[in-house]
């Protein structure tokens, strides 16, 4: 039977609350928070000039108007600070920006999406060293170089497959988190990966159901699109 577990796992808003407002935005953010989420996640990328972005895709979206489809690592920051990308004219905030709205009890976990950008990361959450944080990123290289240029940053490695040893991928990225998708996780991995002193962050994990169950087998955080759903289920 699998082991039981008491201990409510941390809920971690999946790019803010994206059903209510346009992902990875200020306003998804702090939505999040008034919702009862432990952390965010996001996703970042650069631009021309070196200014860390938060947005998922390498491109801007159609909202954009005239710059839809144009690549932020082509564009400065001051082309795109007024650029709309949400149906209700949200901005695309900087990395900076979002960190700046941070609550201290709030961990910001931030998913490295473009290559050669961890030192920009770096940078831009060193001028911020009263936020709680942490990187994580698929590619379990980012990861390890983070580690090796900050060990006090906590980083973590993305899977959407089941590895057949997880925790030698943890050690070798000098990964804490190890964030499997909802799919692939069982009391063994779980067991696996806390006997190698790492945490299990499950995403993204929007079913009540399916959460209860990661819950009970000690699972240490859901990613979701719905923090303020699973806050209820999971308390009740």
């Amino acid at each position: 039977m699998p082991a039981q577990c008491n201990t409510r796992p941390s809920l971690i808003a999946h790019r803010g609350m994206p059903r209510r407002h346009r992902e990875n935005t200020l306003p998804g953010f702090l939505a999040a928070t008034a919702a009862g989420a432990d952390g965010w996640e996001l996703d970042v990328h650069m631009t021309r000039d070196g200014v860390v972005v938060v947005h998922h895709d390498p491109v801007l979206p159609a909202a954009a108007g005239a710059l839809a489809g144009a690549a932020i690592a082509d564009r400065d920051w001051c082309d795109l600070t007024d650029v709309s990308v949400g149906a209700a004219g949200e901005r695309m905030p900087s990395l900076d920006e979002v960190l700046r709205s941070a609550a201290p009890t709030i961990r910001v976990h931030v998913e490295v999406k473009a290559r050669g950008i961890e030192s920009a990361v770096l940078h831009c959450l060193a001028r911020h060293p009263g936020v709680l944080i942490a990187v994580h990123s698929f590619d379990h290289r980012v990861a390890r170089r983070i580690h090796d240029a900050n060990p006090q940053v906590p980083v973590g490695i993305l899977v959407d497959s089941y590895l057949l040893d997880a925790p030698h991928a943890l050690r070798g990225a000098g990964a804490r988190d190890y964030w499997p998708h909802r799919e692939m996780v069982d009391e063994a991995l779980v067991t696996s990966i806390h006997d190698a002193g790492g945490r299990v962050i499950v995403w993204t994990v929007n079913d009540m159901t399916q959460a209860a169950a990661l819950a009970r087998i000690g699972v240490d955080a859901l990613c979701s699109d719905v923090v303020d759903e699973l806050r209820t289920s999971l308390e009740h």
